[in-house]
């Protein structure tokens, strides 16, 4: 009997990482004791998410071409700048318009904590599957955007904010010695591309594994419409930031178009900071965690259909034929 699992899971939009992600949350939300039986099972599909996604990191660093490395820079800075800025700006918009209450039951400082934050691992499974190394590098800027740091800024509380500087030398360093290896030898870049595709899944399910079903429930249907104008609006941002820069695949800009996991502990982590905000912070807390569930879902099938559209754009077919005709003449 022969099943043909990994073509079935390709036809799903993003589905490298959204069938593994998807399959992680259903596990952790109905039998999350298998997820804790310990052993290389835990080390696997519950904790595992970090160090496989650092080999893919490593691997994808191999793939840059040395004489290239400004463009993953150039390319992490805007999405950062897009990312940031939109989830800044109209989250002190929603303050100013509509007071600490916020818009249709979302507060300021889900939208903040929310916008202003992606989730590095689904933006890397998505350039490496829909991009190239250039678009997987410019993760190590997108780093910056994790934690609190700029939500704190948007909220007028940058004297209290701190970035651990050896975290993102952390972040980046992956990369950096991939880099330099495949830059050295070229055969060593060509033997370590496969992993680029192939450590996706193993790196997918434990971050699902990380999120619980029960979440969507109790945010309840603002953090529903957060998740969604989250991958639309930043996700939109950042595809026509690319756009404008050329990209080869802008369609990886969409890739932003999420909340990271740790944005949830943002509302908590501002509260401590500032009394005044801790009514705020418990709803924001569950409307985050849900935009954290709702964009892990879109996003892949934002980047997905925006790859098609890409790819129709530059097919020969997609031309009149009358003006392939004018060129035979």
């Amino acid at each position: 009997m022969h099943l043909k699992i990994l073509k079935t899971v390709q036809k799903v939009p993003g589905g490298l990482m959204i069938v593994p992600m998807l399959l992680g949350v259903l596990v952790n939300t109905f039998v999350p004791g298998f997820l804790t039986i310990g052993s290389f099972t835990t080390d696997l599909w519950k904790n595992g998410a970090m160090p496989i996604l650092a080999v893919f990191l490593f691997c994808n660093g191999a793939q840059i071409d040395l004489k290239q490395a400004g463009q993953p820079l150039a390319k992490g800075m805007i999405l950062t700048v897009v990312k940031v800025g939109l989830g800044a700006v109209i989250g002190v918009l929603v303050n100013r318009l509509c007071g600490p209450a916020g818009v249709i039951g979302i507060v300021p400082l889900a939208v903040v904590s929310s916008l202003a934050n992606s989730n590095g691992g689904l933006y890397a499974a998505l350039a490496g599957e829909f991009g190239d190394a250039g678009d997987v590098g410019a993760v190590s800027i997108l780093s910056l955007n994790d934690g609190p740091f700029f939500t704190m800024v948007a909220f007028g509380l940058t004297g209290l904010a701190q970035i651990p500087i050896m975290v993102l030398v952390g972040a980046v360093l992956p990369i950096v010695v991939g880099l330099i290896l495949g830059n050295l030898d070229p055969e060593l870049r060509k033997w370590l591309a496969p992993a680029t595709t192939v450590t996706i899944p193993f790196f997918a399910f434990p971050l699902g594994a990380a999120l619980n079903l029960g979440q969507l429930v109790q945010a309840g249907l603002p953090g529903i419409v957060l998740g969604v104008a989250c991958t639309a609006i930043t996700g939109f941002g950042g595809y026509l930031a690319m756009k404008l820069i050329k990209s080869k695949h802008p369609q990886v800009g969409a890739a932003i178009g999420t909340s990271a996991g740790n944005s949830v502990a943002t509302p908590a982590a501002l509260a401590a900071t500032d009394a005044t905000l801790k009514t705020a912070a418990a709803m924001a807390t569950v409307q985050v965690a849900a935009a954290v569930i709702v964009t892990a879902i879109l996003c892949p099938l934002l980047v997905s259909w925006l790859d098609k559209v890409e790819k129709r754009k530059q097919s020969p077919d997609s031309f009149p034929k009358s003006a392939a005709n004018e060129g035979s003449v």
